[in-house]
């Protein structure tokens, strides 16, 4: 039986209201509305913590659930009705977010690598690689903990919503996510090992608590793109981006960790990626993109849109973390101790 993480710490009156909804079984339509109402007001939606944790709650229910909820949330229309309210302002925010992007009628490919190319965020991975502290790598891996315990997850709801060629590609990059057959060498369960090293609890789900919006931006981008047949190119733009742009980082991540003196037991999660990403590169945006764009070519902005928000999702990720230690301070929320 999958253990069930529990319901997080409320952020605002949001998420107060919906945690409270969730475990009395019923729903309550001034929750609704004041979902409505935190939507049309925010400022940053994507850097709103009680919007943020509301929305990942809710896509929470079609991944492994939450303790104390019942099963039968997950399709409740009410409760869908709320979230499209959320979806609608954290997808306007992206647009933003990302601005205008030029489509031409160049192959795909070439699209994502000269999108990738003009990409001007900020390297959190040199910053790891020659000056991040042990403790900074703990606020580290807490944020990206909320994706990588789940890795691949995501993405994987768009495979049956695609066909032929992209699908086959799809399905061999996401294979080596699930570590080929073998559990112990998937990738959340190397991620996982990776925080047991360094001194983290990597139960799933166990510091939701301390991670910042950003993190749940992130990955409700993700699961957005995944969720939705109508966001299927965005999800593949997002993965090819992700593989095309994770190798080198990953090897920088790597060289920190030993520099700290962790060896290849802990550096593992990274020099997998190291290798698996520079395989799959060309497979996400030639086989899988280019061929998705090939037969319904009206998808080209969404695979383009999808791989933009990646790396602005990586840049806000990065922003945060940096401006906190740069300001000296911490870049988490809570002051519970994340240790095991």
């Amino acid at each position: 039986m999958i253990a069930r993480m529990r319901l997080p710490e409320p952020r605002g009156p949001l998420t107060s209201a919906l945690c409270t909804d969730l475990t009395g079984g019923t729903l309550a339509p001034a929750t609704v509305d004041l979902a409505e109402r935190i939507a049309a007001t925010t400022t940053d939606p994507l850097l709103d913590e009680d919007l943020q944790l509301a929305l990942a709650i809710c896509y929470e229910l079609h991944y492994r659930g939450l303790d104390g909820v019942a099963e039968d949330w997950e399709w409740d229309p009410d409760l869908l009705r709320l979230r499209a309210h959320l979806e609608r302002v954290h997808t306007a925010a992206l647009r933003e977010l990302v601005g205008e992007l030029e489509v031409t009628d160049e192959p795909v490919d070439r699209q994502l690598t000269a999108l990738i190319a003009a990409d001007d965020g900020p390297s959190l991975s040199a910053y790891m690689s020659r000056t991040g502290s042990l403790e900074q790598w703990r606020e580290y891996l807490t944020l990206r903990s909320v994706y990588h315990l789940k890795e691949g997850d995501p993405h994987t709801f768009a495979v049956p919503r695609l066909s032929g060629r992209t699908k086959a590609a799809m399905v061999e990059i996401q294979a080596d996510e699930y570590g080929g057959g073998s559990p112990a060498r998937m990738h959340s369960e190397l991620f996982a090992g990776m925080m047991r090293d360094l001194g983290l609890d990597a139960g799933y789900g166990a510091l939701w608590d301390d991670a910042p919006a950003a993190a749940f931006a992130s990955v409700n981008t993700m699961s957005l793109f995944g969720l939705h047949r109508r966001w299927r190119g965005a999800a593949l733009g997002h993965l090819a981006c992700v593989e095309m742009t994770s190798s080198e980082p990953s090897r920088r991540y790597a060289a920190g960790l030993r520099r700290l003196g962790f060896d290849g037991s802990t550096t593992v999660f990274y020099d997998e990626h190291v290798e698996a990403d520079a395989v799959h590169e060309q497979i996400a945006s030639v086989d899988m993109c280019g061929s998705l764009v090939a037969g319904e070519p009206a998808l080209t902005d969404d695979v383009l849109f999808g791989a933009a928000c990646s790396l602005a999702m990586d840049g806000l990720a990065a922003r945060h973390l940096l401006g906190a230690w740069e300001a000296g301070r911490s870049a988490l929320r809570g002051t519970r101790a994340i240790a095991a």
